[in-house]
């Protein structure tokens, strides 16, 4: 994590200068110090291009100083960057914004370690010791469809409430008032809001309660195409094949094809479209296991094998889900990773 130390006065320097030194024994940050009186201009011209370099700030200053120049640049709590706040004597080490998934309260919390200073944490999950959900979702790698739906949930945790978790994964959130559910048909009475962790798109018109999607990044998709596909086409037979079968596009872990079509830059551009690596099989892979699929004599005249999509998603991991799916010169197999395997 990069981060940048700014201050403001001499005994800010110092503790500046300290913090820089401290970065060669972490192996969590990368401290840069910069003191405001060695800045032409000073750190507020400094600031519009480190907000944007810098996964995080350390001002060693007072709040009102920090509120004021940041402020012009702060947009969502999905994408700030961590802003701890540190006064001159090194007394205080305060969580300002960003606390969980931009990892201030953690970054607070080392700085009070290694000055001895007091770390503040403000955000009232902490304080209660229950884990967030952002945190929870960060920490397993899902995607959280809706950010405003996670703050609805979070202020019924904090207030003690009973929410319902369902998942299709193995992670359950350190929550004490949660009761598991083990499907959606049925609704504890006592359960007043849902986390849903699935990549399922779920019907749920007639619960009235407020619910969260948390997606788990547990689907892969096999790909063969003509040659010279245009990436949005291949974006749009991926999202129709799973909305026929009702999976979220964010849960893609990862989008496999065959040697021949590694730079076709339809598939390139899928892969970057949908946040997910490219994974590439060679012929002598898709070889060992194309005998549990459907062959196709003209792919194999083509390319040297029998079918790329249904190899290629079988290889990536999980459990086909589906027979392959054909879109015009392009075709799509879709696998699942199970709970349990």
């Amino acid at each position: 994590m990069k981060i940048a130390c700014l201050s403001f006065t001499e005994s800010g320097k110092k503790l500046g200068d300290k913090l820089k030194r401290l970065d060669k024994e972490s192996k969590l940050y990368i401290i840069h110090h910069y003191s405001n009186g060695d800045i032409y201009g000073g750190i507020k011209n400094l600031l519009n291009y480190a907000w944007k370099e810098y996964d995080g700030f350390v001002f060693i200053s007072s709040t009102g100083i920090a509120i004021r120049m940041i402020n012009p640049y702060i947009k969502h709590k999905t994408i700030d960057p961590a802003v701890v706040v540190v006064d001159d004597y090194g007394r205080f080490s305060i969580s300002l914004l960003s606390g969980h998934l931009g990892g201030a309260n953690e970054l607070s919390k080392w700085i009070g370690e290694k000055i001895n200073a007091i770390p503040v944490i403000t955000t009232a999950s902490d304080n209660r010791r229950i884990e967030s959900i952002d945190l929870f979702a960060q920490k397993n790698n899902y995607y959280i469809e809706d950010i405003k739906s996670v703050t609805k949930i979070t202020a019924m945790m904090v207030n003690e409430r009973t929410i319902g978790f369902y998942s299709e994964d193995n992670a359950i959130i350190d929550y004490p008032n949660i009761i598991t559910l083990e499907d959606l048909d049925y609704i504890h009475p006592n359960v007043e809001g849902i986390i849903i962790v699935s990549s399922q798109n779920f019907k749920l018109e007639d619960i009235d309660i407020p619910t969260t999607y948390l997606r788990p990044r547990n689907i892969n998709i096999g790909i063969g195409c003509r040659k010279g596909m245009e990436g949005v086409r291949i974006i749009e037979a991926i999202e129709t094949a799973l909305m026929e079968i009702n999976l979220s596009s964010q849960s893609i872990k990862a989008i496999g094809t065959v040697e021949v079509k590694k730079d076709e830059d339809g598939i390139i551009e899928a892969a970057k479209h949908f946040h997910c690596p490219m994974k590439i099989f060679t012929i002598d892979e898709i070889q060992k296991v194309e005998d549990k699929f459907d062959k196709s004599q003209f792919v194999k005249d083509t390319i040297g094998v029998y079918s790329v999509s249904e190899p290629s998603a079988y290889l990536l991991g999980g459990r086909l889900i589906t027979n392959k799916s054909k879109h015009n010169g392009i075709t799509i197999s879709i696998s699942k990773e199970m709970k349990n395997g």
